[in-house]
């Protein structure tokens, strides 16, 4: 059996740990140890918080949808289940932006759910 000596493999990966670490703060951009430990929460971090980031903006969506809808005098789960019933399939983003940026739209489309 040939001797595998892992020098370039074992230089290779730190090399890409410390390449992923770059921007980290203190120890953890240049020490592997400290380095290889703070991106494995990163990475973690991350996965968890691509979710988070979802939720987060369905809730201001929802909070902006009811601020429109509350200067018509309906509430937001009133809106929501007339939209529901009357079938008019409009996502709350794009809700939210039309409550904001086009707020006559927004009015027919109350009138819509509410008629």
């Amino acid at each position: 059996m040939v001797r595998v000596k892992r020098g370039t493999t074992a230089h290779k990966r730190r090399k890409s740990v410390l390449k992923q670490t770059k921007g980290f703060r203190w120890g953890r951009k240049n020490r592997y140890t400290l380095a290889k430990e703070a991106l494995l929460h990163a990475l973690s971090y991350n996965y968890r918080d691509r979710k988070v980031r979802k939720r987060e903006k369905r809730q201001l969506w929802q909070i902006q949808i009811n601020a429109g809808s509350r200067k018509q005098d309906i509430s937001y789960s009133k809106l929501m289940g007339g939209l529901k019933k009357k079938n008019i399939a409009i996502d709350r983003k794009i809700l939210a932006q039309l409550a904001q940026e086009q707020p006559k739209i927004f009015e027919k489309i109350i009138e819509e759910a509410i008629k």
